[in-house]
Formats: structure tokens, sequence, C-alpha cells
């Protein structure tokens, strides 16, 4: 055989080896928390120079509080108010904050079994392989590449508000040659997004100095606002809509609108999971990490939920603004409060810088780690010996982010950003179950492989007919059906299928009930958003799969096969795995 046939031969064979990842391969990879920062490890020498352990638990809530706050009030509430769930908003963020606090729990399980960076590309790696871990990063980063240039655009008319211009008209460029939605060029939206690019560029430690002096500041501005709002609102906005025309009461929109109004505010909470990628930079990730996640994740519910009820207060839900919903509640108030408006823009400006440091934080170590892979140019991986920083990474999802700030307008980055982070986050929650039922060479992995995919299917069905079927017995019949066996499922796998494996220090409690009720929560929210949502989603879903069929599976692979990992970077494997067993010691 020619080399020419031999090259293409060999392609075809690695291209099929990465299909071929079946339960017996994937239970492989599910293996012993050793095993598996072993893995991380060898991985972890292909970004040469190590990222320094700094953070502590408090840094870690700093980093949650200020990665949530700011990118969820001051950008999605007044849209999901006025066009979802009107004043009952207050529960669609008590929803999803919930459905956060489930996921939460997941992350933190793998963050304090496996400590390094990467997140949730980290996490299903080890569980399902490099395919699904690549289709899972690639959507996150995506969707931390759009929910920051979302949040830069909404920090263009805050800022723009705090000093009393009209954003649209004065700072906002409209090129109509361009297509609707895609025609507002927006230079300091960009202007935000590289400066804070440079400052995660230089130093980690400095980063979360700043953000923790920017994220108190916010809360301070966020206890004002809720004390002003609840003190000049009227209890009536709660139930009487401006216009009688439009529906009223606190549930305008029904029990739909609720959960409708939970996915579209859901980008509120993609923060947490940033701090989850900081774990290879955590001191001690035992102690810090779980504090850390869920402290915040509830510390924010709590605000949001106060924050809504404010807004919900101070205007009806067909008066509030949807893309500056806060400051614009006071705009043009007599009686001395239109200053309310100015305060009220400036804190919000912190506030949404904080969320931009926090995401592009996130965003930067994902990339890192999925380039120690090979599944993307080993480039992204490099660490700056001098700053500890992924410097690459963040260069270049800083200037993508930068590019699709420019110009793309902010109710089309929001869904899209609410379907990817929902889709990563049920894959969280199904690698969590896999992880604790499936053992290396010693369990059978189908039990466990059926209940997740009938309990997703169960799941769907549910939320179809909860979507789409008329109001009647039969809906409410079927409603209930779904609900029983989803139940009586997860009984039955609890008592029949032992947990192959527990967590050495911290592991998810009343398993399998919370992974599970996270996955369902998941699905139900995915199903609330729209229909072009989905085929956005599909299209860049497609677009990921054809580059790892082109490039990754092949990269990844050769990777493997050259054995230069383990040949060329013995000495620096064994250093930092040395540094990493000690670390974990409690």
């Amino acid at each position: 055989m020619d080399s020419h046939g031999s090259s293409s031969f060999s392609s075809l064979r690695t291209y099929l080896l990465a299909l071929a990842d079946t339960p017996s391969r994937v239970a492989r990879r599910a293996g012993s928390a050793s095993t598996s920062l072993d893995e991380m490890s060898r991985a972890r020498s292909r970004s040469g120079s190590d990222m320094r352990r700094s953070l502590r638990w408090f840094d870690l809530v700093g980093f949650g509080l200020g990665g949530m706050i700011g990118a969820g009030v001051f950008v999605t509430t007044g849209r999901a108010s006025r066009l979802y769930a009107g004043p009952s908003v207050v529960l669609s963020y008590a929803i999803a904050g919930f459905c956060a606090l489930l996921s939460a729990f997941c992350y933190t399980e793998f963050a304090v079994d496996m400590p390094v960076a990467g997140g949730a590309f980290s996490y299903i790696r080890v569980t399902f392989g490099e395919f699904a871990a690549f289709l899972t990063g690639a959507n996150l980063i995506l969707d931390y590449v759009l929910s920051n240039a979302a949040v830069a655009r909404s920090f263009t008319a805050y800022l723009g508000t705090a000093l009393g211009i009209s954003t649209a008209a004065k700072w906002r460029i409209t090129i109509s040659a361009l297509p609707k939605g895609f025609n507002e060029i927006d230079f300091f939206a960009v202007i935000a997004v590289l400066v804070i690019t440079v400052v995660i560029c230089y130093s980690t430690r400095e980063s979360s100095v700043l953000n923790m002096v920017l994220t108190s500041l916010h809360i301070l501005f966020l206890v004002f606002i809720i004390v002003v709002g609840f003190y000049k609102g009227e209890w009536k906005n709660f139930t009487e809509p401006a216009d009688p025309v439009h529906p009223g009461g606190f549930f305008p929109f029904g029990a739909s609108g609720v959960f409708n109004g939970a996915a579209v505010v859901y980008l509120s909470y993609i923060g947490y999971d940033a701090v989850s990628t900081m774990a290879e930079e955590v001191r001690n990730p035992v102690k810090d990490i779980p504090i850390g996640v869920s402290g915040s994740v509830i510390i924010v519910t709590v605000l949001y939920c106060l924050m809504a009820a404010s807004m919900s207060m101070l205007l009806p839900y067909d008066m509030i603004d949807t893309e500056a919903p806060f400051s614009a509640a006071f705009r043009g108030e007599s009686g001395g409060w239109k200053w309310v408006s100015n305060v009220i823009g400036v804190g919000a400006s912190l506030g949404i810088l904080t969320s931009m440091l926090v995401a592009m934080l996130g965003q930067a170590r994902y990339m890192c780690v999925i380039g120690r892979s090979s599944v993307v140019p080993a480039w992204f991986a490099r660490v700056h010996p001098r700053t500890s920083t992924p410097v690459n990474a963040s260069l270049f999802l800083g200037i993508c982010t930068a590019a699709i700030a420019l110009f793309a307008d902010l109710d089309i980055l929001l869904n899209l950003v609410s379907i990817g982070t929902l889709f990563v986050f049920y894959m969280v929650a199904n690698a969590v179950i896999y992880r604790r039922y499936v053992s290396v060479g010693s369990t059978n992995p189908w039990p466990t492989l059926s209940f997740l995919f009938c309990f997703s299917l169960t799941s769907i069905i549910f939320t179809l007919v909860w979507q789409f079927a008329p109001f009647g017995k039969p809906k409410a019949f079927m409603l209930g059906a779904c609900t029983v066996i989803t139940i009586a499922m997860i009984q039955l796998f609890h008592f029949v299928v032992p947990q192959a494996r527990k967590p050495e220090f911290w592991g998810v409690p009343m398993m399998p009930w919370i992974p599970s009720i996270s996955i369902f929560l998941n699905i139900f929210l995915l199903g609330s958003l729209d229909g072009p949502s989905y085929a956005r989603f599909g299209f860049f879903s497609a677009l990921i799969v054809l580059v790892y069929v082109l490039y990754s599976v092949h990269a990844s692979f050769d990777a493997e096969e050259d054995g230069s990992l383990s040949q060329k970077n013995g000495d620096f494997i064994k250093e930092s795995n040395e540094n990493e067993d000690h670390s974990l010691k409690v």
C-alpha cells in the first residue's frame, strides 16, 4: 500500500476509534480519582508553566458573586418580566436559582475530586469521553463569548443612563445596510471587553482583588436599589398593568410564563461554573470549592429575587424597559427621584464589569484545558511563565467577544446563551450519576446508561405535553403519569443499582435524587425556549461536530499514540503530581 493510501487508512482508523466510544471505553474513563488526576496532570504539562494556587474560599465567593450579579438582574430581568413572566419574574428567579444550586452540587463534586481547570469539559472527558466533552466544552465557550458580548452591550446602555445620554442615539452607530439586529455598532462595548482582557492576562490574584473591590461596591448599590424600590414602589403594580388591555394579575402569562422567564434569566447564573474552572488555582479545593460555588449561588438567588420584587413594585410590568429596566424605572420621575436613575446606572455598570471579568477568566481556562487535550491547537493551552495565566486563550476569546459585541443585538444573544448553558448543565448532571454508579472494569454500565436515557426521555415527554397539549383532563392525566413514572424510575434505580464509588471528600447528597431533579429541570427549561434558538443551537453544534471530525479527532489521537507527553515531560508530570497530592491533604 502506498504512503497516501496508508495515511488515508490511518485517518479513517483514527476517526472510527473516536466514534467507537463504547460503554466499556467510557467505563475505563470513569476510573478512580487518582487515575483521573494522573490523566489531567499529563495533559496539564502541555501548558508549560503551572497556574499559581493563590485563591481561597472568599475569593471564590467573590468571583461567584461578581460573575453572576450584573449579568442577570441588569441584563435579563427587564426582558423576562415584560415579555414572559410579568411580576411573577420573582418566582422565575427562584426556580432558576434552585436549578442552578442543584447543578452547582454536581459541579462541586467533580471540582473537589479533580481540582484542575476546565470545569465541565474536564469532568465529561473522564466520564463520557472526548467527543461528548468537546461538544459540551465548545458549546460552553460559545455561551461565554455570547453572554459576555450581550453583557458588554448592556454596559453601554447603563453607562449612557448614568450620564443621562440616550445610548442608541449618541453612542451606537446605525448602519442601515446591515440586517436588523446586527446594524447597531457599539464601540464602547468593544473597549470594555478589550480592557478586561488585558486585566485578566496580567494576573489571577490581582484580578481577584479588583473583583472583590468592584463586587463590594456593587452589592452596596444593590442594597440601595432594593431599599429604594420597596420604599418608592407600590404593591398594586404586582397585579395591575398600566394598560388594562394587557393581561393582569401576578401571573399575567400563566404558569408557562414563569418557566419561560426562568429559562431566560438562567443566564444570570452562568457565573458560578466559572468558579469551578479555577479549581486548579485554589489552595484547599476540599474546603474552599464547596463554600465558594454553593455559597455564591445561594446569596445571589436571594439578591435576585429581592431585586426583581423591587423592580416589579416600581412599575407595572408592561412599562418596564427591556434593556435597562432599573435605571429607566426612575427616568422622568418627579419629586426629586430622577437622580436615582443615574446612581443605578453607575452601580449597574460596575456590576456588569465584574460579571465580564469573572466570565472572561472562566472562558479562557476552558479554552486552555481544551487546548491541553489537543482537540484544538495546543497554542491555546500555553500558560505564560511570568503571569501564570493562559494569555493566548484570553487574548483570542477576548477579541472574538469584542467582535460580536460590536454589532450583535441583545435579544439575539440571550436565548442562544440560555440553551447552551442548560445543555451543559444537563450533561454535568448525567456525568455525576454515571461516575458514581460505574467503576473501572467491575461494573456493568448498561443499567446506569439505560436509567439516564429513560429518565431523560420521560422528562422530554413531560416537557412536550406541558408546552403543546391543550388544557384539560387528558393533559393533567399525562403530566401526572409522567411524574409517577419518573419518581418510580429514580426509586427503582436507587434500590437496584448500587453505587460503585463514593467521593472521598465531598459528594452530592441524596443520590441519585438531586442530579436527577437537575436533569429534569434543565430539560424542562430547555422546552421553554423558542424555535429560532434551537435552530441556531443546532447550527453551532453541527459546526462543532464538523471541526471535531475534520481536525480534533486526528490531532488528539496522534498526540496519544505519539507518547511524547510521558517521555518528554516525565519529570514535570511527577513534580506536578506530588504538588497536587500535597494540596489535597486535609
